[in-house]
């Protein structure tokens, strides 16, 4: 029996599955007549298709507001970090290192993000037909959208601390931001399985940070990935009214959804 089912699996993959949800407990819930929903479906798997094409519209959960309020709270905390370049380098390390730690352990926490990981990796195993394509169109809308707002994101923090993607990776900052996401993201789903992954911390000052500090996996991921990508830009110059135009900007900044 197992090996016929694991053969099985091998053949179709894994689903998305929603056997936990009772039909007659959503009809319940949704306080409506059970002829209206058997009228609009008269089975219920065509109620459960349309609730992954639901599902894959609504993908992607944010998290912003939180992030900006950290970004501010470590840039208050040093305040002339902006000085020098190694300082600046030092600053911009910091935001990676915090950011990428609550973004992790934010959607490691989070059923919304499982979901849109799970839907991600079984929408090939859907029956093949219109309803995988429409949920494998939708997931695809949500990805690029997502992607574009993290490489907006990036790019104008990387403006803002003086750095351009080096010429000779030959990348944009979507292939960065790319990179940023699948890091992120495999390290989630390994921590699924291999929890002490979530807490790994390692004492060290990677990249040119100012000081040492307690790194974990994904920060180490993320600041790997900016650190192959981008550079100091030759081209600007940090004089006082620069300073000032940079303070005032990451004091005010709210970056793109993510």
């Amino acid at each position: 029996m197992l090996q016929v089912a694991l053969d099985m699996v091998n053949r179709t993959g894994l689903t998305v599955s929603l056997d936990h949800l009772s039909f007659e407990d959503i009809i319940r819930d949704a306080r409506v007549s059970r002829s209206a929903v058997y009228r609009r479906w008269p089975y219920k798997d065509l109620f459960f298709s349309d609730l992954v094409k639901e599902l894959a519209l609504g993908a992607t959960p944010t998290i912003v507001s939180e992030e900006v309020d950290l970004m501010k709270s470590v840039v208050a905390e040093h305040p002339d970090w902006l000085e020098t370049p190694e300082l600046r380098q030092g600053l911009f390390l910091e935001l990676v290192r915090q950011l990428a730690l609550f973004d992790f352990q934010t959607m490691f926490g989070s059923a919304g993000w499982r979901t849109y990981f799970a839907l991600h990796a079984t929408v090939m195993s859907l029956a093949g037909g219109a309803l995988r394509d429409e949920v494998q169109a939708a997931l695809a809308k949500s990805e690029k959208g997502r992607t574009a707002r993290i490489a907006n994101a990036w790019e104008q923090l990387a403006e803002l601390f003086g750095y351009r993607l080096r010429p000779e990776v030959g990348a944009t900052f979507e292939a960065m931001a790319t990179l940023l996401s699948a890091t992120m993201r495999g390290l989630i789903i390994m921590a699924l399985s291999t929890p002490e992954i979530a807490g790994y911390r390692v004492a060290a000052s990677p990249f040119g940070a100012a000081r040492k500090d307690e790194w974990s996996l994904a920060a180490m991921g993320l600041a790997s990935v900016a650190s192959a990508y981008l550079e100091p830009d030759p081209a600007i110059t940090w004089d006082d009214a620069r300073l000032t135009s940079v303070r005032q900007a990451l004091g005010s900044w709210v970056p793109p959804n993510t």
